[in-house]
C-alpha cells in the first residue's frame, strides 16, 4: 500500500478506516440506541409518556381517554384506542423502566425499517446520519411519529417485496392510532396484488378495531372512538394559530397572513393535485427510483399539509428529504445540494441550542419557517417526478 500511495498512504488508510466505523450499522445502532437512553434520562418526567402511560390505565379503568386529567398530566390524548394496547408493556412496568423501554423500541422499530428497506448500504447510510438529530428531538418528547415514519417506510418495503398483508397491517396501525398511517395507501397503485391488498385492509382493520375490547368491553371502545373523532375536530380548530402547532405549510400561510377567514382547503386541494399528478406517469411505474421518489413525497406531504405537525414530526418529513436526494438515478446538483444543507441547518438545527437564538424566536418559530425548506424539496421532487426519466443510467450513490 505504501508503494501505491507513498508518503499519503497512511492518511488514506486512516480515512477508509474512519468511513467503514462511521458507516458500519452496529456503529450506527449503538449511537441510536444511546440517543435513546440519554433522551429517557434527560426527559424522565416526559408528560407525552405520561399521556401515554394515561391511555392504557385509562382504557383498563374505562375512563374517558380524551378528558382533561391535570393530575395526571397537562394537555390531552389525541391517539386512538388502539394505542391501549400497543403502550400496554411500557405502563405495566415501573415508569422509569417502561419510558426507557419506549424510547428503545421506537428507535429500533425505525433503524430497523431502514435497515429493512430496499434501499443500498450507501443509501441508508446517509439516512442514518442525516436524520440522527431529528430523531434526539422526537425522542426529547417521546413522540409515536418515530414510530409513523418507520410504518410508513415498512408499508412501501413491504408492498415493493410482495408482502401486501404486512404491508397493509402497518397502515392499519398508524391509521388506527395516529391517521397519518392512511397516507400508506398512496402505494396501492405499485402493488402486484391489490386483492390481497383491500383483503388486508379489511382483516386488520377489524382486527385493530376489536383488539382494545380484550381489555375492557365493546360498549367502551365504540364510545372512545366517537369521543377520538370529536377531539380530532377540536384539535385541529385549536392548532390554527398555535405558537407548537401547524408547523406545515398550512400553518407558514396562516401565520404570515395572520388570516382566519379562508378554509385550509385551499391549499391542501392544490397539494393533493401536485401529489397525484406524477401517478400519470405510468411507464414510469417500472423504475424502482421512481417509486421510491413517492415513499419520499408520501413522508413530506403528510407533515407538510396537516395543522397537527410539531417540530417533533419532521422525523417523518426528514427522512423524505434524505430519501429525495439519494435514491434518484442521477448525479444531484449543487443547487441539490445547498438545498439539502439549507434543509438541515433550518429544519433539523433550528430547535436545537446551537441555532442563533434570537433568529429562532423572532423568525423561525413564530411563522412556522421549519417547513419551509421541505417544502421546497417537496415542489422540487413533485417537478422531477413528473419531469424526469428515473431509469437507471449511471451509477448512483
Amino acid at each position: 500500500m505504501y508503494l501505491l500511495y507513498g508518503k499519503d498512504s497512511k492518511m488514506y488508510l486512516n480515512k477508509i478506516s474512519t468511513y467503514k466505523f462511521v458507516a458500519n450499522k452496529y456503529t450506527i445502532l449503538t449511537v441510536w440506541v444511546i440517543m435513546a437512553v440519554v433522551a429517557a434520562i434527560l426527559e424522565w418526567d416526559s408528560n407525552n409518556f405520561s399521556i401515554f402511560r394515561g391511555v392504557f390505565w385509562h382504557t383498563i379503568e374505562q375512563k374517558s381517554l380524551y378528558d382533561v386529567y391535570p393530575q395526571e398530566y397537562f394537555d390531552t390524548n389525541h391517539y386512538g384506542p388502539l394505542f391501549s394496547v400497543i403502550i400496554a408493556p411500557f405502563a405495566l412496568i415501573p415508569r422509569w423502566a417502561g419510558l426507557a423501554l419506549w424510547h428503545v423500541c421506537i428507535t429500533l422499530i425505525l433503524y430497523l425499517s431502514i435497515r429493512k428497506s430496499t434501499f443500498n448500504q450507501k443509501q441508508q447510510v446517509f439516512l442514518f446520519w442525516f436524520c440522527t438529530n431529528e430523531l434526539f428531538t422526537a425522542l426529547a418528547l417521546s413522540q409515536f411519529n418515530i414510530v409513523t415514519a418507520a410504518l410508513i417506510i415498512l408499508t412501501f418495503c413491504l408492498i415493493e417485496k410482495e408482502q401486501d398483508i404486512w404491508g397493509t397491517l402497518c397502515i392499519i396501525i398508524g391509521t388506527f392510532v395516529k391517521l397519518y398511517g392512511i397516507v400508506g395507501l398512496a402505494f396501492f397503485f405499485f402493488s402486484k396484488h391489490k386483492k390481497r391488498f383491500l383483503y388486508g385492509l379489511i382483516l386488520w382493520s377489524i382486527v385493530a378495531f376489536i383488539i382494545p375490547m380484550l381489555i375492557s368491553n365493546p360498549e367502551y371502545i365504540i364510545g372512545q372512538y366517537k369521543e377520538w373523532y370529536l377531539s380530532i375536530v377540536t384539535k385541529d380548530s385549536s392548532n390554527t394559530f398555535s405558537f407548537y402547532q401547524n408547523i406545515s405549510f398550512l400553518g407558514i400561510v396562516r401565520k404570515i397572513t395572520t388570516c382566519d377567514t379562508y378554509s385550509d382547503m385551499w391549499l391542501i386541494i392544490p397539494g393533493i393535485l401536485i401529489f397525484i399528478l406524477p401517478y400519470l406517469r405510468f411507464k414510469q411505474y417500472k423504475n424502482t427510483a421512481f417509486r421510491q421518489m413517492f415513499l419520499a413525497s408520501v413522508l413530506m406531504f403528510v407533515v407538510l399539509f396537516s395543522t397537527g405537525s410539531e417540530s417533533c414530526s419532521y422525523i417523518i418529513a426528514l427522512v423524505g428529504v434524505a430519501i429525495w436526494f439519494i435514491a434518484v438515478t442521477w448525479k444531484r446538483s449543487t443547487l441539490d445540494i445547498a438545498i439539502i444543507i439549507f434543509v438541515f441547518i433550518i429544519t433539523s438545527l433550528s430547535p436545537t441550542d446551537i441555532f442563533p437564538t434570537y433568529i429562532k424566536q423572532t423568525i423561525i418559530q413564530p411563522y412556522a419557517l421549519k417547513a419551509l425548506p421541505v417544502f421546497i424539496v417537496w415542489i422540487k421532487l413533485s417537478f422531477e417526478m413528473c419531469t424526469k426519466d428515473y431509469k437507471v443510467t449511471t451509477k448512483t450513490i
